[in-house]
């Protein structure tokens, strides 16, 4: 029966759920691990080193840009998953005569090899996997064997179908070591266990990538602190004015976005990757063994105060860039109700100048008719008088006093009608 065109995305995301499957094993067997903190790069660059060594043992190298390849070379099985911020290889095979411990898988790889990987080493396991009906008894014995003498932290695994131990201790060549008994666990079940506490040690790891940024950035964050206190006590006393207190705050929540921007993906991968951790140990479905540290209270003990350390540093700060912002809205209003009042003083000494110009081009009005009349007044006194030079007898000093006040209310009618036209104009 035909179906309708696939999504884009269908066997893609449907794969992904099968992505980097665990291996089976089958006790006895050795294990070295490698963790390689190398942030996603071109495929080439990560996939270059596997591809020449399954060259080498005459396979068929792995397609371009996967993401997980498995293959046996003979004398080891190889696997190599890319993650997002590393890239991890397994190295698995049988035991020989020698020490496990002493004679890892990784030893049978040269070192011009090894040299070639990408990425710095962030985590390095050599792990035995060996056969046994019950679970062992005489821890500090394997303590002093395996271990060095070391304090042990393990437990009974997967509802007692297997028993790990550990000490989370880096030897000199480089390597952690990681113990397990197999009581009855078939292939594919180890190989999820396996897989298991090794990521566990792997995510622990990646999630305390944020410890020393968040140490380093702690003195900053109570600088900033201080800092916002002493411009919040300006800013109530009004100490400084606010052009100077606008500018500090304005470094400063430069100055927090910067270490927010450098730090904030770095705590995010943090808490994803201690969920991850909490996530694993659960599904190691533990039992006590007496006097034996189980994986689960390690982590507590260790990471989470740790885990709690970035938590808080990035909540101080993500506090701090908020009252900071809250700060600067204060000082903005502040500002602006200093300017509305500078404004409205403007506006009222522009009130008064207006009063005072219109005070006085009325005063000037008043001038201008006084003198618009006094010269059309004596105008007319000269052209009676110059009547009267031609015989004809006219009171010229009456006749110019009643000139005046018509003069006058023809003057100021004049002058206002003008007046009223400039003023509509204006308007206009």
């Amino acid at each position: 029966m035909p179906l309708p065109d696939n999504h884009p995305l269908r066997f893609e995301l449907n794969n992904e759920v099968h992505a980097r499957p665990p291996e089976p094993l089958d006790p006895p067997a050795n294990i070295s691990y490698l963790a390689l903190f190398n942030p996603w790069s071109l495929c080439e660059n990560d996939m270059a080193p596997v591809v020449e060594l399954v060259k080498e043992y005459g396979l068929t190298p792995p397609a371009d840009c996967v993401n997980h390849y498995s293959g046996d070379l003979g004398p080891f099985r190889l696997k190599w998953e890319r993650h997002t911020e590393f890239t991890r290889y397994i190295f698995i095979s049988k035991p020989g005569n020698k020490d496990a411990f002493e004679a890892p898988v990784i030893q049978g790889l040269s070192s011009g090899w090894l040299e070639k990987l990408p990425g710095k080493v962030l985590v390095a396991t050599n792990l035995v996997m060996v056969e046994g009906a019950h679970p062992p008894n005489n821890f500090e014995q394997m303590s002093d064997k395996m271990f060095d003498g070391n304090v042990l932290v393990g437990s009974s695994v997967g509802a007692g179908a297997a028993t790990a131990l550990t000490d989370f201790r880096i030897r000199e060549d480089g390597f952690s070591r990681l113990w397990i008994a197999n009581h009855g666990m078939k292939p594919w079940q180890a190989g999820r266990m396996v897989q298991r506490l090794l990521e566990i040690d792997t995510y622990r790891m990646m999630a305390l990538l944020a410890l020393p940024i968040a140490k380093q950035l702690d003195p900053h964050v109570r600088e900033s602190e201080t800092e916002l206190v002493e411009i919040t006590a300006s800013l109530t006393s009004d100490s400084d004015g606010e052009s100077a207190l606008l500018d500090r705050l304005t470094l400063l929540q430069a100055e927090i976005e910067k270490h927010h921007a450098e730090n904030h993906y770095r705590f995010g991968a943090a808490a994803a990757y201690f969920k991850l951790v909490e996530r694993r140990i659960s599904e190691l479905r533990e039992e006590r063994i007496r006097g034996l540290q189980t994986f689960r209270e390690f982590t507590e003990r260790r990471l989470v105060p740790a885990m709690e350390t970035c938590h808080t540093v990035a909540e101080r700060q993500e506090s701090l860039s908020t009252r900071v912002a809250r700060t600067t809205q204060l000082l903005s209003t502040r500002v602006d109700m200093a300017r509305r009042e500078q404004n409205q003083n403007v506006l009222k000494s522009m009130n008064r100048r207006a009063e005072l110009q219109l005070r006085l081009q009325s005063t000037v009005e008043g001038l201008s008719v006084a003198a618009i009349t006094y010269y059309i007044v004596g105008l007319i006194g000269y052209a009676v008088k110059g009547i009267e030079a031609f015989g004809v007898y006219i009171n010229s000093t009456a006749l110019t006093a009643i000139s005046i006040p018509v003069v006058v209310v023809l003057v100021a009618t004049g002058v206002r009608n003008i007046k009223k036209k400039v003023v509509h104009l204006e308007e206009l």
